[in-house]
């Protein structure tokens, strides 16, 4: 039985994170490492680099016509990757 003031594995992190500020960094990461997750993996191998800074999404692309169509949908991968983190982690997309 739990007391009251116990806490389950996934409160205790989630509190540990805040409490060391790296939830952010940490969040950061899983987009990154999930890219293929939210524009699928033929545009997950075209993309040559990706970071983020001040919540704006840094993508460089190889192809000119991928990169092209992500600008065209660029909004909606922004809420995608908001609504799965639970924040507002990326507040713009910018290609390189």
């Amino acid at each position: 039985m739990r007391k009251t003031n116990d806490k389950s594995i996934k409160e205790a992190i989630e509190q540990m994170m805040q409490v060391y500020k790296i939830k952010r960094k940490y969040d950061e990461t899983g987009v990154i490492s999930n890219w293929a997750h939210f524009v699928g993996k033929p545009v997950a191998n075209r993309t040559k680099e990706i970071y983020i800074s001040d919540k704006k999404l840094f993508v460089r692309i190889e192809s000119s016509v991928i990169r092209n169509e992500l600008v065209l949908v660029r909004s909606q991968i922004i809420d995608k990757i908001n609504e799965e983190v639970g924040s507002k982690l990326i507040e713009e997309m910018v290609f390189i």
